[in-house]
């Protein structure tokens, strides 16, 4: 199994930044998939960014060019660089792996963002 752990959210101005983190109880490199996902209130779970074991990543296209996904797998930690930031950010940010061997999804306890107008 993987335990994850978010970090970074917080409250900021629309236009903003922030960086969000995510520390994995084991190394990335064994990690198929990683991902954040967004759940805003009233609103069922959306991907927002996934990067593969290999680095290769896709976004939403609601944050794409806005957003960067990346791995650093020396501190087996993902982190999720949020740039320009719109009130329509506003949600908490979830941490997810997937083991392709396990068959299974992980998720951390999330990270609220609130980005103000």
């Amino acid at each position: 199994q993987v335990q994850l752990v978010e970090s970074g959210g917080g409250l900021v101005q629309a236009g903003g930044s922030l960086r969000l983190s995510c520390a994995a109880s084991r190394s990335t490199v064994s990690i198929d998939s990683m991902g954040w996902y967004r759940q805003a209130p009233g609103k069922q779970r959306e991907l927002v960014a996934r990067i593969s074991s290999r680095g290769s990543t896709n976004y939403a296209d609601s944050v794409e060019g806005r957003f960067t996904i990346s791995r650093d797998n020396a501190k087996n930690t993902v982190a999720l660089q949020m740039n320009s930031l719109k009130p329509e950010d506003t949600a908490v940010y979830y941490c997810n792996a997937f083991l392709l061997r396990v068959g299974s999804y992980y998720w951390g306890q999330g990270t609220e963002v609130t980005v103000s107008s």
